[in-house]
Parts: structure tokens; C-alpha cells; sequence
């Protein structure tokens, strides 16, 4: 779901950085860990990840130039642009949550206008654990519901490939 679905707690945030949220609550509830949650990179290949900054150094904009960051270790093809924004933050009861999204294109002369798909960040800044601790970083790609965190997953660009697929099927259904 697009920008149109906005999450019922908070107007600024769209479904799938709601859900984000959600989801975090919930293991933050329930101490679930991660591992239990999360879809597992295959074992032997060596994920580049960041090393995000320590919670009380965090900023938007330290937000925002790590996730770009990490946006470069992921292996696209150079046909794929984007862009980054930050979209708000959310105060719950022990964490703050700082919303990114990513958008991501493959515009060609030909085809300037093309489809895009999102992926959704989530910064998460404890207010209960040492601030000493690197921020937490979550994140969901458009219209999915699996939670991924850098260095444990590796991304696939056919996801992005997945969503723009089922955006052009959806519309071309719906102008029959």
C-alpha cells in the first residue's frame, strides 16, 4: 500500500512504517528476539553492513546520511536511483522511532516516469537502554510485512523488481 494508507495512531506515518512500529512494540512486549522473527541470510557470505552511531549521538540527519550508506552495500544494478526522506517521529513509552522511506526507480530515456517501490526505515532509539548503544535500525519493504535489520538480512533486489511488477498488474486490472 502506498502513501495513501496512513496508520490510524499517527497521520504522518504511512501502513507500512506503522506496521514497522507495530511490529518493534510487539517484541519489545513479548521479548521476542530477532532471530526468531527475522529471515536469515545463508550462511558463508559476509554482509557489509554500517556501523551505526551510538543512540545519544543520534540526529535526523546522522539518520539519514547511515541509512544512505547502507543503501550503497546493497548489490543493485546501477539502472536503480533513489531517494531518501525522513518522514517524522514517534514517541512511544521506551523507544523513540524515527520514520525514513526510501524510493527506488529504474527511469530510462525512453521511460523517464516509471514505476517505484519503498522501502521503509525505522531508527529506533531506546529510552530505557544505555545510550551508549548503537541506534537499532529496522525496515520493510512496500506492501511486505517481514521486518529485516541490517547485517542480518541480506537484500534482494528482486524485491524491488516484486513490487513495481505488482503495481503495474494491479494497474493495468483496474483500466480493464
Amino acid at each position: 500500500m502506498g502513501e495513501e494508507g496512513r496508520s490510524s495512531f499517527n497521520p504522518n506515518l504511512t501502513t507500512e512504517s506503522a506496521q514497522l512500529v507495530k511490529t518493534l512494540l510487539e517484541r519489545q512486549q513479548h521479548s521476542v528476539s530477532e532471530e526468531q522473527e527475522e529471515e536469515e541470510d545463508s550462511p558463508g557470505r559476509q554482509m557489509e553492513t554500517v556501523h551505526w552511531v551510538s543512540s545519544e549521538d543520534f540526529t535526523v540527519e546522522v539518520g539519514k546520511r547511515q541509512i544512505e550508506e547502507y543503501l550503497q552495500t546493497w548489490e543493485l544494478q546501477p539502472c536503480w536511483l533513489h531517494s531518501l526522506d525522513f518522514l517524522s517521529s514517534t514517541e512511544e513509552q521506551h523507544s523513540t522511532f524515527y520514520h525514513y522511506r526510501a524510493r527506488f526507480s529504474t527511469p530510462t530515456s525512453r521511460r523517464p516516469v516509471q514505476g517505484t517501490a519503498r522501502v521503509y526505515f525505522v531508527v529506533d532509539i531506546s529510552k530505557v537502554k544505555p545510550q551508549t548503544l548503537p541506534a537499532e535500525v529496522h525496515f520493510v519493504v512496500e506492501s511486505n510485512r517481514l521486518v529485516h535489520s541490517p547485517g542480518r538480512t541480506r537484500f534482494r533486489e528482486e524485491w524491488l523488481e516484486d513490487v513495481i511488477e505488482s503495481k503495474t498488474l494491479l494497474r493495468r486490472a483496474v483500466s480493464l
